[in-house]
């Protein structure tokens, strides 16, 4: 296939995808670039603001250009997923890829599951799974298990901000059984391409016989370095049952949302028509709980060289500093003057 010219613009700022189940992270990256190419886009630097598992779907923040400067950003950044869990069988993976390790005919009830739910929503404590990106003395944890060598990973502290059970719509896709923590709001979590399709259907909650749940699922907001697996696995165990993930879908990463996000079709069919300049968000979006700070073309200038910048008012932190609409740097104020964070060749 002829490659396209690559005289065209230069991309600066955030793709969301909505990432299907199947393909990795590195994947979604790849075919952003393909599609720059494909658009005849100017070469930039691509990459993703956090791993999303190749079973999971969602909200994958894909940085180009300058953007990729704040993409770190997004590791420390809270995340929100919707996610199933099928009770009665552990895997090794602790998701429906996996093989069956542990059975029990124990399903709980909703009152068991709701009430549990309390006990998982604060600090915890948890182990992530064998079958992870972690590093093992220079190895992946998740090729070591693959080895069938024993892996054992240490247990971290992580906080989950909020864990609730969805109830069923009339529709069949999942809602929120109650508001978040967010006053006044509820999430409304778009289950696009996140149907439990290979475990029994749509429904939020499955009941085996009455009240007992063969399935669940639940809306969890995090700290990073969570694993939803792992909460999975420890709900159902302190069930006094076992259970994995048969669904998960990422419906928030830091600022980013699912509202914005586009398919893989969508961004192949922008491509083709060299219009991803449509579904591309600003730099500042990855930076919203930052604010702007405007700047007199002297000070823009000193920044651009990296000089520190005395006598603004701003207030101390960190500030989103443009000249005339155009980002010029992340700098942070000790409320004297600035100094450059991440500067931007803009």
């Amino acid at each position: 296939m002829q490659r396209a010219d690559r005289n065209g613009p230069a991309l600066h700022g955030w793709l969301v995808i909505d990432k299907p189940a199947g393909p990795g992270s590195t994947d979604i990256v790849a075919a952003v670039k393909r599609a720059l190419r494909a658009g005849g886009y100017a070469r930039v630097k691509v990459g993703h603001g956090g791993t999303l598992d190749p079973l999971a779907s969602g909200v994958l923040p894909i940085a180009l250009g300058e953007a990729t400067k704040l993409s770190g950003r997004m590791l420390d950044a809270d995340k929100e997923y919707a996610f199933t869990i099928a009770f009665g069988e552990e895997t090794d993976t602790l998701d429906a890829e996996g093989v069956v390790v542990a059975r029990s005919d124990k399903r709980p009830t909703r009152a068991e599951l709701e009430t549990m739910l309390a006990r998982f929503t604060g600090p915890i404590e948890q182990t992530p799974p064998a079958y992870s990106a972690l590093k093992v003395e220079g190895r992946r944890a998740y090729d070591l298990a693959r080895a069938g060598e024993e892996v054992t990973l240490a247990s971290r502290n992580v906080t989950i901000h909020a864990l609730f059970l969805c109830r069923p719509r009339e529709s069949g896709d999942p809602s929120p059984a109650r508001p978040t923590w967010r006053s006044g709001e509820e999430v409304g979590p778009r289950f696009r391409g996140g149907d439990d399709e290979r475990h029994g259907g749509k429904a939020a909650l499955s009941s085996r016989s009455g009240e007992e749940l063969d399935k669940a699922t639940l809306i969890a907001k995090v700290s990073k370095g969570t694993y939803i697996r792992s909460l999975a696995r420890d709900i159902a165990r302190a069930l006094g049952s076992v259970g994995h993930v048969s669904m998960l879908r990422r419906t928030k990463a830091g600022p980013f949302t699912l509202d914005p996000a586009i398919s893989l079709d969508k961004l192949a069919e922008l491509a083709k028509g060299r219009t991803l300049e449509q579904a591309l968000l600003p730099l500042k979006a990855g930076l919203d709980d930052i604010p702007a700070l405007a700047l007199t073309p002297d000070q823009a200038a000193a920044l651009r060289q990296g000089r520190r910048v005395i006598g603004t008012l701003a207030p101390p932190g960190l500030h989103f500093a443009t000249d005339q609409s155009v980002p010029v740097a992340l700098v942070e104020s000790d409320g004297v003057g600035l100094k450059v964070v991440r500067g931007f060749n803009l």
